[in-house]
């Protein structure tokens, strides 16, 4: 009856570890980061070009600094979120009803930003496992074309 009992809290002990381990790399996992080697303009500038090159349609850029100054006085370094649309891809997941709760994740939002290091940042969601927590057509459609497409001008939009 001990070994059970030793057995059973190291099982407790492991599996609250392991979700310990899991809920601190989330947010690394989820939202992935990378440094550029270029200005804020430029990031934008390449990753728009890119997109659009590949098909996709840049549906704007938003300055969050400017407008977190505009209606709350605060300066914050800068955040610019840039928003890419590839309107085969939505229309494939909007089709389906049990899909289109993954409307909250389009357009596809990338984030350009400044940190105090003084460097420019890219920042996205992990379209691939985004698309597999969904499963389906998500999986289908974020997993594969999004989710390649998305490393593809975050790649192209960093390098030198």
């Amino acid at each position: 009856m001990r070994m059970f009992l030793v057995f059973v809290l190291g099982f407790i002990v492991g599996a609250v570890g392991l979700g310990m381990a899991l809920v601190s790399k989330a947010s690394t996992v989820m939202v992935q980061e990378h440094r550029s080697a270029s200005s804020i303009a430029d990031t934008v500038a390449r990753l728009k070009e890119v997109a659009e090159k590949d098909g996709w349609k840049f549906l704007g850029e938003r300055k969050l600094h400017e407008s977190i100054k505009q209606f709350a006085g605060i300066d914050v370094r800068p955040v610019h979120i840039v928003d890419l649309c590839q309107a085969a891809h939505a229309g494939k997941i909007l089709a389906e009803d049990d899909a289109r709760r993954v409307s909250v994740f389009m357009p596809c939002t990338i984030a350009v930003y400044e940190k105090t290091d003084g460097g420019t940042y890219v920042a996205a969601t992990n379209a691939s496992l985004l698309g597999r927590a969904f499963g389906g057509v998500v999986a289908e459609v974020m997993g594969g074309p999004v989710a390649e497409a998305q490393e593809r001008f975050i790649q192209a939009a960093i390098a030198k």
